[in-house]
């Protein structure tokens, strides 16, 4: 048994990663006509997509299958050894098969091959080997060839296996986007967890509304919004004009460098210190929408206004939390 340090221990995990991030990249450059001519068969498909492949292969055909099909694309994972035992029952004429093999020659895909062709469907063939027996009898070829395993003895596949996932990842990606799938698309498909209450929820139905909403004018005192923000307990305040339009915004965070510039805050007006032009959302935007300003910008708190830039409502992370989006 080889004894390894910590420090070899590292350097290999590194080399690991360079390496698969490196046969990732390298997939760019076989990005071209045969990936268009798969797009079209994809989109064109009136059945389903049949997705198969043997031992890490059919792993990661799983998962390229699952991703399809929580994008638009009906996908089906078939074992190429289960297949030759009835399961191959599952395919029709009009689906359209991924079949992966790194080596192309894989003898329980190479059996399935025969029942393929006989349904005439269109096969996909994702090789590390464009010269295999899969390469030459499929419609269109994906060259996921890699220089070298990140497995020391070049063995165990493992940059292969990432560079077939990243390929999976893009053909699943470019559907999603020729189909147009949209976010309700996506509802649909995820109607549980983080994701769909993201997407099930709208502003309006967590934000905070009415006389619950923290309204300052910008000619008020910046001691009076203090105890104003103090008494909401929202974090911040929403600054309006005459016309009731928003301004700007009073967070605490403002208030804590007011405090700290300013010696004498007898006299300061809120439009002096506020945050003008803040980040705002519309009520019929989604709860994920909300959450991904909060997020990108660093705040806790969005003003809701109407097409009018008036404000209607607040939303806080801890509306996103309770509700199960954040």
């Amino acid at each position: 048994m080889v004894s390894m340090t910590l420090s070899k221990i590292n350097e290999l995990a590194k080399e690991v990663l360079e390496i698969e991030a490196n046969s990732i990249l390298r997939l760019k450059n076989n990005i071209g006509e045969e990936f268009d001519k798969a797009i079209d068969i994809l989109y064109n498909c009136k059945g389903r997509v049949i997705v198969t492949g043997m031992g890490k292969s059919g792993i990661i055909g799983k998962k390229i299958a699952a991703t399809m099909s929580s994008t638009g694309t009906p996908a089906y994972f078939l074992h190429p050894a289960e297949s030759t035992h009835g399961d191959s029952g599952v395919i029709t004429r009009n689906d359209v098969i991924i079949a992966i093999s790194n080596s192309g020659e894989t003898q329980e895909l190479m059996n399935l091959l025969p029942l393929i062709k006989r349904f005439g469907c269109e096969m996909i063939g994702m090789t590390g080997n464009i010269n295999s027996t899969l390469a030459k009898t499929s419609e269109v070829v994906l060259d996921i060839s890699v220089e070298k395993e990140a497995c020391p003895l070049g063995k165990a596949p493992t940059a292969s296996t990432t560079a077939t996932l990243a390929m999976g990842d893009a053909l699943a990606v470019c559907l999603m986007e020729k189909k147009g799938f949209t976010k309700e698309d996506f509802l649909m498909y995820h109607p549980s967890g983080k994701l769909g209450k993201g997407l099930t929820y709208k502003v309006k139905d967590l934000m905070i509304s009415g006389d619950r909403m923290p309204l300052v004018s910008v000619e008020d005192s910046f001691t009076d919004v203090i105890n104003i923000i103090s008494e909401y307990k929202l974090g911040m305040a929403m600054v309006i004009s005459s016309d009731k339009k928003l301004q700007g915004v009073l967070t605490d965070g403002d208030i804590r460098r007011t405090i700290i510039k300013y010696p004498n805050i007898t006299n300061l007006r809120i439009k002096d210190v506020m945050t003008a032009n803040p980040k705002r959302i519309t009520e019929d935007a989604y709860a994920a929408s909300a959450l991904n300003l909060m997020e990108k910008y660093s705040i806790t708190a969005l003003a809701v206004v109407d097409e009018n830039n008036i404000p209607v409502g607040v939303i806080h992370v801890h509306d996103l939390l309770r509700a199960g989006v954040a």
